[in-house]
């Protein structure tokens, strides 16, 4: 780790801003691969609290990149265009979650995937002002991360964890992908059913 410790970092980094700041990439796993690096400080392999600060910086500016993109974006998403790269269907999820729950969306988001990629781009678009975006975005990133690393720093060195830590990374990729999967097989029945 020592020989390339500024680059894991900078790597670490760079995945969890783009999993969070660019709409384009919802599918990178930023659930799984914060529990993993948890799992990874509790072993030694990589220093808690560095990436701890890193996560945290990560997934604000990540999201604040992801709203500005949206307020760019606002007209063409207004007037209902095709945006290149961005599903109709996701905007309209998220649009529907943040008519359900309002601004706490982007705190609630971050523990959803698909949702925790759109939910600044759609707040970006909306009438959310920036200040109050910035404060729920803080207190989603700051929870997100913390629950996901410290959940992996605990129970990393729990020796069933530890010994079948390949198997319980996996299953945090498929939970964190069962909305997707749900969702895709929901409109398919529903495409039949028309």
């Amino acid at each position: 780790m020592n020989e390339y410790g500024i680059y894991i970092y900078l790597i670490l980094f760079i995945i969890v801003f783009c999993e969070t700041g660019l709409v384009i990439m919802p599918f990178l796993p930023g659930d799984s691969l914060i529990f993993a690096t948890g799992a990874l400080a509790a072993a030694g392999s990589i220093k808690l609290m560095p990436i701890y600060l890193i996560f945290c910086l990560a997934a604000i500016l990540g999201d604040t990149v992801n709203y500005s993109i949206g307020h760019f974006l606002r007209d063409k998403v207004s007037a209902r265009e095709n945006i290149r790269f961005i599903k109709k269907e996701y905007l309209d999820r998220t649009t529907e979650f943040f008519d359900k729950h309002g601004s706490s969306t982007i705190i609630l988001a971050r523990f959803v995937p698909i949702i925790r990629t759109f939910a600044p781009f759609v707040a970006g678009v909306g009438t959310m002002p920036y200040r109050k975006f910035l404060s729920y975005n803080a207190i989603g990133g700051i929870l997100w991360v913390s629950i996901a690393l410290f959940a992996g720093f605990f129970f990393g060195n729990i020796p069933i964890v530890k010994n079948n830590f390949s198997i319980v990374v996996l299953g945090i990729v498929v939970v964190s992908l069962l909305p997707i999967v749900f969702t895709y097989i929901k409109n398919k029945m529903a495409d039949k059913n028309i």
